[in-house]
Order: structure tokens, then sequence, then C-alpha cells
């Protein structure tokens, strides 16, 4: 079976040698290989400052955090994603109210945004989910207006772009995960992308139990509540090695997404994405809208290929419904919603083989 999703790890000559000189050097914990993960991250993104994490929800949390957001507060997401980027919205007491996403898409509708503002709204959480990169322009647009602060969770989409440069780059918070299958991978940890350079250093201070790690303990006085978020000497040093090899692994994702977009465009039964103008998808999935979903996902896997909805929609969860918002777009996206593989692993021919298959019917 071609499988959805599967882990990156760098060759065993590459990898090993470097994780035992790490977990012999007499020091794993969080220490100047963090610090060099961080720099490079930060070279590769272009912008911002990098500050590493042991996970995609750490970063989701602190990022709330830095945005301001507090208890009984009003936080502006999507339904379409992992369950994280939700609960991290409770985590600060604060309460969910979904936007409709835009059918062409799955991603958070700009328009439904706006209609949703009002005085209790301290932040919007947008999701560039499976790699499509949201509409950069006009969610921008909408923060200025409204002086409202944007996180954007590209947990899904390292290396996608707009007007040219990676996510990372467009708004003050920019959330990754680098757990096991995603684009790259520390085995597990995270990444918030800060813009800001005080924030940037008040969230250092979180991620450490409200400590400055450039004070001895005697002479820190915790103001702040902090958490036991920060990255390690060992995660970081799997990420160095993944990074050496970063813009060709995610190269691979979007040769095969493009490849697929081009041969699929006008395939009866089958909707290809339509992209936002000046984005470029990193295609963490593959993305389709089909008829008969069930048939589509029963005929892929009598043959081999794994396809999926992925993500159970994060209205249904009882926890995370606050406001039992109407959803039109999202019933109509989510019910034609599927994935494919098109990462690192699927060959030109695994490809063929779906395209094939699909032209064929179900």
């Amino acid at each position: 079976m071609l499988p959805l999703v599967k882990t990156s790890i760098p060759a065993k000559e590459l990898l090993m040698p470097r994780l035992e000189e790490i977990l012999y050097s007499g020091y794993i914990a969080q220490g100047d290989a963090v610090e060099e993960f961080e720099r490079k991250f930060e070279k590769y993104i272009g912008s911002g400052n990098t500050l590493s994490l042991n996970s995609g929800t750490a970063a989701l949390h602190i990022a709330l955090i830095l945005a301001g957001v507090k208890e009984g507060d009003e936080v502006i997401s999507t339904a379409l994603t992992a369950e994280p980027t939700n609960t991290s919205i409770k985590s600060v007491g604060a309460k969910i109210r979904y936007a409709d996403v835009d059918f062409e898409t799955g991603n958070i509708s700009p328009d439904s945004i706006e209609k949703n503002i009002n005085e209790k709204t301290k932040a919007i959480i947008v999701v560039d989910y499976a790699g499509i990169p949201v509409d950069v322009k006009r969610i921008k647009e909408i923060s200025e207006k409204y002086n409202i602060p944007v996180i954007e969770d590209a947990a899904h989409a390292l290396g996608a772009k707009f007007n040219g440069k990676k996510t990372g780059n467009h708004f003050p918070f920019t959330i990754y995960s680098f757990q096991a299958i995603k684009h790259l991978t520390t085995i597990d940890g995270g990444a918030l992308q800060i813009l800001d350079n005080d924030l940037y250093e008040k969230g250092k201070i979180i991620r450490w139990f409200g400590l400055d790690k450039k004070l001895s303990r005697m002479d820190n006085n915790i103001t702040m509540q902090g958490y036991k978020y920060h990255m390690n000497n060992v995660n970081a040093t799997v990420g160095l090695v993944q990074l050496e090899n970063i813009e060709e692994l995610v190269q691979k994702y979007i040769d095969n997404g493009r490849y697929l977009d081009e041969n699929l465009k006008d395939v009866q039964g089958v909707e290809t994405i339509k992209y936002y103008p000046n984005t470029e998808a990193s295609y963490w999935l593959y993305t389709l809208k089909v008829v008969n979903r069930d048939r589509f996902i029963k005929k892929m896997a009598e043959n081999g290929i794994m396809a999926s909805e992925l993500h159970k929609r994060n209205d249904l969860h009882t926890f995370l419904n606050d406001f039992n918002s109407e959803l039109p777009n999202l019933n109509q996206f989510y019910s034609k919603m599927v994935h494919l593989p098109c990462g690192w692993w699927v060959s030109k021919e695994d490809c063929d083989k779906m395209i094939s298959l699909i032209k064929q019917g179900w």
C-alpha cells in the first residue's frame, strides 16, 4: 500500500555519527545544537526569529500568549485542521469562533473572518491546510484594518510561498510542526517563527518555566507563567541533518503535486484546488474534491494506494464547538475532500498510476 504519509529520516551514515557525538557529549538538553538549529532554520525561512520547541502545539500556545489572548477572549479559527490548532485556544481559556472556508481551497475564508470579528476577538488563526497557502493578501488587510494579530499555522506548509517568500515571512507569528510525518522532522518538535525581536525574547522566557536563561537561577525572578516547552540537543541534531537537504526534500512534494495538478485538472468527477494568486503550495498532502468519495477511497485502496480525508472537522468535537457556527462552505468542501500521497516516497510511476485510476472512474 502506498502510504498517505511517511517519515523521512536521513541516511544512517549521515545521521548516526552526529547523533552519537551529541549523545555522548555530556550535554543533551537545550544547548548549542538548539541554538544552531534555530539560526539555520531562520536562514531557510529568510526572516524573523526561530523559537524552537518540543511541539507545534507548544508553538501555538506561546503564540496565543504573545498575541495577548486571555480567558474569555475569542479567537477566530477554522474547523478544517488538526485538533491542536483549536485545543491550543482552549489552553489559554479563550473561545473558538469558527470562520467558514473558501470552497475553492478549503482554507479559511477572509470574508467569513471579517463577518465574525467582534469586540471580543483578540487573534485570528489561519491554517495552510495540507500545504495550500491561505489568502495572505486579504487576511493581512483584515488584520491591519481591525488591528488583530494573525497566527499562521504552517504545520503542513513548510516551504510554501506567497510572493516568492516562504511561510514565516508574512504574519507576526508562524508555527511549524516537526512531528514524525511532517516535511522536516526532529522526531518530535516544533517552532514558532516570531517577527518582533522583543516578543521573541519574551517567548524564550515562556518556553523555560518563566526563567531567563541569560541569568543564573539565583538571579532570576519569575514574573509570568512559563512552561517546559524547549527543544533539546538530540532533537535539534536530527533537525540540523534534515536541514542540509530540506530544499530538495520539499521540492519532491512540490514536483509531485504540480504533476498531479496538471494531469487531473480536466478529469470528470474531480475538482483540483484553485490556488490564490502569487502562492505556491508545498503539498504536504495532495488535495482533491471528488464525487462519491467513499467509492473513490475504496477504489484507491483496492489498487494499493491510500486515500483519506485524514482530519475530523473540529466543530464535530463537543469540546471545540463553542458557538455551533453554521459553515455551509465547509459542509460542501468536506463532503468532497480527499487526500492522496505526493511526498518524497512517491515516484512518477506512482503518480501515473493514480492518474490512470482516477481517469478510469470509480
